[in-house]
């Protein structure tokens, strides 16, 4: 993570050199004053504070010589991005107005450190510049909390590297910033001595991550998992390895094939109880959930191995997600 962070800048810059989705060799920023260049834009402002929240990987190539950067506009993505929304980004809709930039994106099919080189590039460069818009003409000075998964968090990881440090009087106005499905890891925090790891359900400012295993993944087989991994548990937020037992969850959500949540006969999330336990597991630096059926829902695919529950990491622990985010929210809004 540090070679990452100290290479982001020349990441960026070779990215506009890669081709985007649409076959031409030039890289052309997005215009985020257009309002189909984001996936939500609130109608009101009726909430005192905001969240920016970036979508996980959403499409993947259908053919091998496709570019690896999909368009601003891919079919695919437009779809599965909407779906990933409903399962994450509305945890947060109780506290905070929501904004959600569409963004290009990398396809899963590169190996892990060529998709991280790739991520540097387009799509930090399209988030940053979603960011910096939404500071600049949206925010209006209101306090706001940063939300990605697995993809949208590595740019986030990149964003709160880079962004933030150079803009300190922005990260003062940052509650949290839930980074989950990718890792933070320990030397990526000694390369950016401006974030900080949270330490427990209270505390303001702070980055919240972890990736959910089941207790008998292979290591090697999560590729979101780096070394040096920090993770806290998202039932009681300590960073301890005391176990959470599933009837300590406030529920999760379950989810349909294609990424949408399952609703109950009244048109509701369906909430299910006492499903999702949590153990931090400190060498790993993951939580293990040892309570869910890993055949059904973690059965391995061609990225993630056996056991890797990466679609669930928020899902599993939705309601314990949205009752903490609105602690911070009230934390920090009580001392200033």
């Amino acid at each position: 993570m540090r070679a990452k962070a100290t290479c982001l800048v020349l990441a960026m810059l070779l990215g506009s050199l890669l081709l985007a989705g649409n076959g031409q060799a030039a890289y052309d920023p997005i215009d985020y004053s257009a309002p189909n260049h984001w996936l939500s834009l609130p109608s009101s402002i009726n909430k005192g504070v905001d969240v920016f929240y970036l979508y996980p990987t959403a499409w993947q190539k259908t053919n091998a010589s496709d570019p690896s950067i999909c368009d601003i506009d891919n079919a695919s993505m437009l779809y599965y991005s909407k779906n990933a929304y409903q399962r994450q980004a509305t945890a947060f809709e109780t506290v905070a107005n929501i904004y959600a930039p569409y963004y290009r994106q990398v396809d899963l099919t590169p190996p892990p450190e060529v998709r991280t080189r790739l991520t540097a590039g387009i799509p930090t460069s399209d988030a940053t510049a979603a960011f910096d818009y939404y500071i600049t003409h949206l925010n209006n000075g209101r306090s706001f909390i940063l939300a990605g998964h697995s993809q949208g968090s590595d740019v986030l990881v990149n964003l709160l590297a880079s962004y933030m440090k150079d803009h300190p009087d922005v990260q003062k106005r940052m509650i949290a910033a839930y980074v989950i499905g990718y890792s933070v890891t320990s030397s990526y925090l000694a390369a950016n001595p401006h974030l900080k790891f949270a330490e427990g359900a209270d505390d303001t400012g702070v980055i919240i991550s972890y990736n959910t295993e089941a207790p008998d993944t292979v290591a090697g087989t999560n590729p979101v998992v780096l070394p040096g991994a920090l993770a806290i548990n998202p039932i009681t937020w300590t960073r301890s390895e005391t176990p959470a037992a599933a009837s300590q969850n406030l529920g999760s959500i379950m989810l349909n094939p294609d990424g949408s949540v399952v609703l109950d006969k009244d048109g509701n999330f369906l909430v299910v109880k006492d499903y999702a336990d949590a153990r931090v597991d400190l060498a790993r630096g993951v939580v293990i959930c040892s309570t869910a059926d890993e055949n059904k829902l973690a059965p391995g695919n061609a990225t993630f191995g056996r056991g890797v529950y990466h679609s669930f990491d928020i899902p599993f622990y939705y309601y314990n997600i949205r009752a903490n985010a609105e602690n911070r929210v009230y934390k920090y809004l009580k001392i200033r």
